[in-house]
């Protein structure tokens, strides 16, 4: 089961509400679709500049791996206020630590309210639904 301590989107990015900010990543299940469990396919990631706005649903950055390449949407409106240094090159760390060390942006929202996106178990039923 994934962690019930944050909400998730139907395009696979996961939001924490973190203070008055909202701290934003990628699922595993997003990872591996991306890599077919060899976290050495992933080769690139793109992510926006600190300072920049979003709104809920833009394409905020991309991630890369030798099958695909994928949108990063924004869950939520607001500035993106720092990035994860870490993520642009060790993608591995995506795999390793999903939850944690693999987060990508922290967003200030204009509204820090994640309510609209689904519960852990909707997710896990979203996914496994057949598509």
């Amino acid at each position: 089961m994934r962690p019930d301590d944050r909400r998730y989107a139907t395009s696979h990015e996961w939001a924490k509400i973190d203070g008055d900010s909202v701290i934003v990543g990628i699922t595993d299940f997003a990872v591996d679709e991306l890599c077919n469990g060899n976290e050495g396919d992933l080769v690139y990631c793109d992510l926006p500049e600190v300072g920049r706005l979003v709104e809920a649903g833009e394409t905020f950055g991309e991630i890369e791996s030798v099958k695909a390449v994928s949108d990063l949407q924004a869950p939520i409106s607001g500035e993106i206020i720092e990035i994860n240094p870490v993520i642009e090159d060790h993608l591995q760390v995506l795999a390793e630590d999903t939850w944690g060390k693999g987060w990508m942006v922290r967003i200030k929202a204009t509204a820090p309210n994640i309510d609209h996106m689904m519960d852990a178990a909707t997710y896990e039923g979203h996914i496994s639904a057949p598509h």
